[in-house]
């Protein structure tokens, strides 16, 4: 049996993610139980424990590109996907240093996967198809996060334990990855090669060199630090509304979707979102009113995700852009944002520390970093074309 059904393949992809997530979060949602069973008092020290996902992250996105050269992108994505799997020994860690080092490598493997959903996207689908899909794979780890901020008390509750449940994302994320044996990938897809560009060498010193890549990588560095520290810290500060951001996501999402299929200017719904991202952060990090505070986490939950499916949608309409090319660019892209917000992480954690548990300090940094989606829009180029009006309408 082969699978040679492009929207069976994007299934495939979409949901090992998702398990990713729900693998990650679930483990920072058990952080207080993790904590407690390898005493662990110093919040400093606990980041690490969800900044070894992300350091691994940083390695992985970086070395990713070379896995595909080295295997191709088939095998690479499995090599990504049995990494996850890795995660079924988090719950079950004798000591603090079995734990990160399972940590790390299920980071690595989220690391590597979220580079290819790039290169699997050019290879399956068309050119006029790709900003669906990307937008599509762009909400898997919301999706995966909101199943487990939303419902990991209920799914603790029907497996028996925290330690269950992880136990058994794992074993599923094991089941995706048997699934993708049976994947078809061949390197000559008539269907989506036809009219593409002919690969030319872009080294990963090319893009280092290359302007767009830091910009684009800063652009989103901000705004993925906050988004770790809302679900690893925001819940320990007693701000419980962290979880509508997560749930309005999925919604904004959906919405950027439709938005960027009628709206091909990639750069106004991206500097419009980072203005409102950086006002309802500083809403729902220093609101005193919780109804206002609920008020900011949806609308800034909605616009965290509402520019996504643009955001990514711009390297894919560089000019004589090609697979390889878009590996290295994903590549730099997450391991730049990644080890950013690796300090950040662990920076948010110290200052809560020096501060004898008070957030204040934290979260102004925070609120200041999340203003880089507004700065880069405009520095990043515009890759979307106007639609030309026909004659009745000029």
């Amino acid at each position: 049996m082969k699978i040679t059904n492009k929207y069976l393949v994007e299934g495939l992809v979409f949901t090992s993610y998702v398990l990713f997530a729900m693998a990650w979060v679930g483990g920072t949602a058990s952080m207080n139980s993790i904590m407690q069973s390898m005493h662990i008092d110093s919040l400093a020290s606990a980041s690490f424990i969800s900044g070894a996902v992300t350091l691994a992250k940083i390695v992985g996105t970086f070395c990713a590109a070379y896995l595909t050269l080295k295997f191709g992108v088939k095998f690479a994505f499995l090599i990504s996907a049995l990494l996850i799997v890795t995660g079924i020994i988090t719950p079950f860690a004798p000591n603090y240093e079995l734990l990160l080092l399972s940590r790390f490598f299920m980071g690595l493997g989220g690391a590597f996967m979220i580079v290819y959903f790039n290169p699997i996207v050019m290879k399956w689908f068309a050119p006029e198809e790709r900003p669906v899909i990307n937008g599509i794979n762009a909400v898997a780890f919301n999706v995966g996060t909101a199943i487990v901020l939303w419902g990991m008390p209920s799914i603790n509750q029907l497996t028996g334990s925290w330690q269950t449940s992880l136990l058994l994302f794992s074993i599923t994320s094991l089941v995706l990855a048997i699934l993708w044996l049976f994947v078809k990938y061949q390197d000559d897809n008539p269907q989506i090669n036809a009219g593409d560009t002919p690969e030319v060498i872009y080294s990963y010193l090319d893009g280092l060199k290359d302007k767009f890549n830091w910009v684009y990588a800063l652009t989103y560095s901000g705004l993925l630090s906050f988004y770790i520290c809302l679900f690893t810290f925001y819940p320990q500060a007693g701000i419980s509304q962290s979880k509508w951001v997560i749930g309005f996501g999925i919604i904004g999402t959906i919405a950027g979707i439709l938005y960027s299929r009628k709206q091909p200017l990639r750069l106004p719904v991206i500097r419009s979102s980072g203005a409102i991202i950086f006002i309802t952060i500083l809403g729902l990090s220093f609101c005193p009113i919780p109804w206002l505070q609920t008020l900011c986490a949806i609308v800034l939950g909605f616009f965290i995700f509402f520019p996504i499916t643009a955001l990514v949608s711009i390297p894919h309409e560089l000019p004589k852009m090609t697979g390889q090319k878009i590996t290295v660019i994903f590549s730099l892209f997450w391991s730049i944002s990644y080890l950013v917000s690796t300090i950040v992480l662990w920076i948010f954690g110290k200052l809560v520390d020096i501060n004898n548990g008070d957030y204040l300090s934290a979260f102004i940094l925070i609120s200041i970093l999340s203003s880089t989606v507004f700065i880069g829009s405009y520095l990043l180029p515009e890759t979307g074309k106007k639609q030309e009006l026909s004659p009745c309408e000029a």
